[in-house]
């Protein structure tokens, strides 16, 4: 996938998994690897960005099995950015498949 592509949805997907779960950051990269091809050193300063633009907030969890966990959550501000995020991005499909005559 083109590079600068990934990274405009990249931010949208971030946002709509915490919209339904709090992650922690490599969790958090396992979940969108699935789908996307990224790493770490995507994720995080992503994170760090929407944590600084109050779209997120954070909490330390320890851990039984090695260092303590950052957990991310969305909070109220972020919920209504992802929501015109998505919005967007519907919009988008939307209009790329009527030009290039997809169906979807």
């Amino acid at each position: 996938m083109n590079a600068q592509l990934k990274k405009g949805v990249l931010e949208m997907c971030v946002l709509a998994l915490l919209s339904k779960f709090d992650y922690y950051g490599y969790m958090l990269v396992q979940s969108v690897s699935e789908s996307i091809d990224i790493s770490g050193g995507t994720i995080y300063p992503l994170l760090r960005r929407l944590q600084k633009e109050e779209y997120l907030d954070s909490y330390i969890v320890e851990s039984d099995e090695g260092p303590a966990r950052k957990y991310y959550r969305i909070t109220e501000k972020g919920m209504g950015y992802k929501d015109l995020l998505l919005l967007e991005w519907q919009r988008l499909v939307k209009g790329v498949t009527a030009l290039v005559g997809m169906e979807v």
